[in-house]
Formats: C-alpha cells, structure tokens, sequence
C-alpha cells in the first residue's frame, strides 16, 4: 500500500486553498470550451476520476496531472512564471546577504630575495 505523505494527508490551509482555486479554474476553463470531464481526461490520457480529482484540488493527486490539465487547456505558459528565480525576492536578498561585503584586498608582496 502506498503510502500518502504529510503535505497530503493535512496539507496547510494555503496550500489546501491554492490547489482548491487552481482546481477550480481548470473546471472553470473546460466549462468554457465546452469539453466534458471525459473529453479533456483522455486528451490528457488520465481518467475522468482523475481529472475530478484535478478539479476538486486534492493534494494527493500529482502535479503532472494538474500541469497535464493546463497544457490540454492551452494554459500552460503562465507556468513559466511559477517559482521563477527572477521573481523570488526574498530568494535574492538571502543570497545577496551572503556575498562577500568587499573584494579580497590585495597582498602586500615582499621584495626580499
């Protein structure tokens, strides 16, 4: 038996409530295409209970599928920007904290032969 991890079983209520808005705007976006649950699990090649899963948020079903999902959608390059290094602030400050504050100065040489 598989074994469900801790982020899954009680995920934190941020995580709970972005997968449940991300789910939400794939049912959303196949609503608007007019594509059944079945049409849009097999373009994807899940199963429609898969893809129920997709759009109900559960934190146990895997990322290729949410991402699967937004592909079929024509959605997929607002992925590019998710956890972008260009855009991690804090990411940027942390390591520009760590850098060296000055250049290593320069030795003084010793002219003795």
């Amino acid at each position: 038996m598989t074994r469900v991890s801790k982020i899954a079983e009680a995920p934190p209520y941020a995580v709970e409530t972005a997968l449940k808005r991300l789910g939400a705007n794939i049912r959303t976006a196949r609503l608007r295409r007019g594509l059944r649950l079945d049409e849009l699990a097999a373009k994807i090649g899940l199963s429609r209970f898969a893809l129920s899963d997709v759009e109900k948020g559960k934190p146990t079903t895997g990322i290729a599928a949410y991402v699967g999902a937004l592909w079929a959608l024509g959605l997929l390059g607002d992925m590019e920007t998710v956890a972008s290094p260009d855009r991690d602030e804090e990411g940027k400050t942390l390591e520009a904290a760590r850098r060296p504050k000055t250049a290593h100065g320069s030795r003084k040489l010793d002219n003795e032969f």
